[in-house]
Order: C-alpha cells, then sequence, then structure tokens
C-alpha cells in the first residue's frame, strides 16, 4: 500500500529535486539535462539513488553530473495535532 505525500512528509521525507545533466548519445560534446522530483529520505537518498543506477543501467546518453537538492516540506515542530477548536464571533 502506498504512503500519501501527507503521510510521507509526517514520517521525515523530504521533497528531492535533481537536475541530471548528459551526453547525448551521438553527439558526445552536447550536453543535455533532465530534471527529476520526488519525496525521498535524506541524508541516504535511496530513490535518487536507485534513479542514478537505473539511467546508468537502462538509458544511453552517459551521465556527466547531477546536482540536487532536499527539502523537509513539514518539520516536527511546525505540525501539531489539534484536539479542541473555539470559535468566537
Amino acid at each position: 500500500m502506498q504512503m500519501s505525500e501527507t503521510e510521507m512528509m509526517l514520517r521525515g521525507y523530504g521533497l528531492t529535486t535533481a537536475e541530471f545533466f548528459y551526453r547525448m548519445p551521438d553527439y558526445r560534446n552536447v550536453l543535455n539535462s533532465y530534471l527529476w522530483q520526488d519525496f525521498d529520505l535524506a541524508p541516504d537518498h535511496p530513490k535518487l539513488f536507485g534513479f542514478i543506477e537505473f539511467w546508468q543501467r537502462e538509458i544511453e546518453g552517459p551521465l556527466h553530473s547531477v546536482r540536487f537538492t532536499h527539502r523537509k516540506l513539514i518539520a516536527p515542530g511546525e505540525w501539531r495535532n489539534v484536539v479542541g477548536e473555539f470559535t468566537l464571533h
């Protein structure tokens, strides 16, 4: 069963964005870029490194470089369970 994005964020996942620079298979002097985003766990980044391994195994364009950033969208101190609510007129 897949978790919702909210459940993933509450369990420590953050949004990882990576920009891949790769060489065109037929034109080795041409660099192209590909942007990738997914929810991942820092500092190990299993989804990012899994995608890099997939790229190296399946894609013909060899990687030149990868740069990435990771941001937790919900930090533990920013979320709190509200038990009750008062309404004032």
